[in-house]
């Protein structure tokens, strides 16, 4: 049997913070304000395996209003995430993520993320792909804003013996 599950999230951004996305610290003169290190891409991604695997939301797991999450590194969550969907016996098929960002680039970081993601799973690399894009100018995030993440992820049960 196989699921698929939507992520996504969307980050103000701010002086004086650091931009993480993807697990990866990128150089840029704003960082995205959030409870924990606001990485929109790990968050999207927890709530497309959430999603996919039918347990929930990424708020659920790990509630804003939670003082242990302050600061939180999200690749930290990210692999709790899937260490409990794997638990219920799903695996990782593929995730696809798009980065909707003005500013800064992020083609020079996408094999990092990649990396970072991949690696916290245990899964390999050529599962996780991510794309970016910019919003031509438009709206919050063509403003510079904010920067959003959308994420689809294809989870198989663990017991299904044919490979898609």
């Amino acid at each position: 049997m196989t699921r698929i599950g939507l992520g996504y999230d969307i980050h103000r951004l701010e002086k004086g913070r650091p931009l993480i996305i993807g697990g990866v610290t990128i150089p840029f003169d704003k960082g995205l304000l959030g409870h924990s290190d606001a990485d929109v891409l790990v968050h999207a991604a927890c709530d497309a395996l959430l999603g996919a695997a039918g347990m929930g939301d990424i708020g659920e797991h790990f509630p804003d209003t939670d003082p242990r999450y302050r600061g939180a590194d999200s690749i930290d969550l990210l692999k709790t995430v899937y260490a409990k969907i794997a638990k219920e016996g799903w695996a990782l098929v593929n995730l696809d993520a798009t980065i909707f960002a003005q500013a800064p680039k992020m083609t020079p970081h996408k094999e990092d993320m990649v990396g970072r993601m991949a690696d916290c799973m245990a899964v390999e690399r050529h599962r996780i792909n991510i794309k970016a894009t910019t919003t031509e100018g438009l709206g919050a995030i063509g403003h510079g804003d904010g920067i959003a993440a959308m994420c689809v992820a294809l989870l198989r049960s663990a017991t299904t013996t044919n490979e898609l």
